[in-house]
């Protein structure tokens, strides 16, 4: 139920996302959903390849690039779907950025939802 749940309020952060932000545009709820999915498949295959291929530019960095590596994973969605659009690779970095930021208020909130006993 819990990932039920936040895959549904990470497809609505990723709407409120195209909302705010013009350079992500997300065609209906089903898209959003369908993005979501595709996401989290990238951030759970290819994403720790790319962290280990990059983990030097990471350290200089302070850990920076990896909000290069989100906006990539974020312009790959938009590439592989036809209701996500990203305009370009900034407009996807800065997308990324917003839909961490909302991902780790849903991350909050289902810890208080969802309490581990």
């Amino acid at each position: 139920m819990k990932i039920l749940l936040k895959w549904l309020l990470n497809a609505g952060a990723l709407l409120l996302v195209a909302a705010v932000f013009s350079g992500v545009q997300v065609e209906s709820f089903g898209s959003a959903l369908w993005a979501v999915v595709v996401i989290s498949l990238l951030n759970t295959l290819v994403r720790p390849v790319l962290i280990l291929l990059t983990l030097p530019v990471t350290l200089i960095t302070v850990g920076l690039f990896l909000f290069v590596i989100n906006g990539l994973m974020l312009w790959s969605a938009s590439g592989m779907l036809g209701g996500l659009h990203v305009a370009g690779f900034w407009a996807a970095v800065w997308g990324a950025i917003l839909y961490s930021l909302l991902g780790l208020a849903i991350e909050s909130l289902l810890a208080r939802l969802f309490p581990q006993q």
